[in-house]
């Protein structure tokens, strides 16, 4: 895993504009009186009412540079001549100095599906696998200039996460009842999550959620894996089968004893078994045979 100890680490913190209400009516009107200004010099005088004019409203003009709007669930921050100064989370028409720098960044939540990847589980059986990711900006100064592209950094700590995940877990049928990635997907999502979350936190991100959505055999396996599946389906059919077999037969044997409906010696009730159990396991249609001798003769 990759050590983020030697970044210079910076923190949000809260700092901003303020409500750019007031101050678009006090500019609107310092626009309006400089254009009043302007068009109510006399000719041939008042030139100094003159450079007023243009100086009220180029200030004007000038401070209405410093607006910007932020909605629900997103921020901006504010920088100096690129030193970071705070960030501003409060929605609606904002203002700064004009020659404050205002970066925005989405706060959202924000849902992403993992690239196919074929992998090797921790048989080293080849498989393919992806994930969904649920994540959101928690720390925007950290997101903003920790790392170079946030986005493009969560989607590659995705894809490495999900290998170093997948090579922890077989794909199914483990030893000592260990998880597996077809059975206990929930422990799997839960890892997945642990360990992503400590790779993004350099950048100020919050993973919510993590989920398998594909999980199959590599191509140039999945025929011979899928016979293996299929033969010990059988074994646990067949294994299911004898166990009741044997059951009905010693319920049968026990029941003709007590109510005394015929006496068997060992070998009859050897021959009596192995006959149920034909019967009762066999995957064809019992023939009935009429036994006209006996057994001995």
């Amino acid at each position: 895993m990759a050590n983020h100890g030697s970044i210079n680490r910076t923190t949000e913190r809260v700092a901003g504009g303020v409500n750019g209400g007031l101050l678009l009516l006090v500019l609107l009107g310092l626009l309006g009186v400089g254009i009043w200004m302007l068009t109510h010099i006399e000719t041939g005088g008042q030139e100094l009412l003159g450079i007023s004019g243009i100086a009220v409203v180029v200030l004007a003009a000038f401070g209405f540079a410093g607006f910007y709007s932020l909605q629900p669930n997103e921020g901006a921050a504010i920088t100096l001549f690129g030193a970071y100064k705070g960030t501003d989370r409060t929605t609606g028409l904002r203002w700064v100095l004009p020659w404050y720098g205002r970066k925005k960044i989405s706060l959202r939540v924000r849902n992403v599906t993992s690239e196919t990847l074929k992998v090797n589980d921790k048989r080293g059986n080849p498989i393919e696998i992806a994930a969904n990711v649920v994540w959101r900006v928690e720390d925007s100064a950290q997101a903003l200039f920790d790392v170079d592209d946030y986005v493009a950094f969560i989607n590659i700590q995705i894809e490495t996460a999900l290998r170093e995940t997948a090579r922890h877990y077989a794909y199914d049928h483990a030893e000592d009842e260990e998880p597996t990635l077809r059975a206990d997907a929930e422990i799997v999502g839960d890892k997945l999550k642990e360990d992503l979350q400590t790779r993004v936190s350099v950048a100020g991100i919050a993973v919510d959620e993590t989920h398998l959505m594909h999980l199959a055999y590599a191509p140039e396996i999945a025929g011979a894996m899928l016979r293996r599946q299929q033969a010990e389906a059988v074994l646990a059919a067949r294994r299911t089968i004898v166990i009741g077999a044997v059951s009905m037969v010693e319920s049968a044997l026990n029941q003709l004893s007590e109510r005394g409906v015929v006496h068997l010696d060992d070998e009859r009730k050897a021959t009596m078994v192995s006959n149920l159990l034909v019967v009762l396991c066999g995957d064809r249609d019992a023939q009935p045979v009429l036994n006209t001798g006996t057994l001995y003769g």
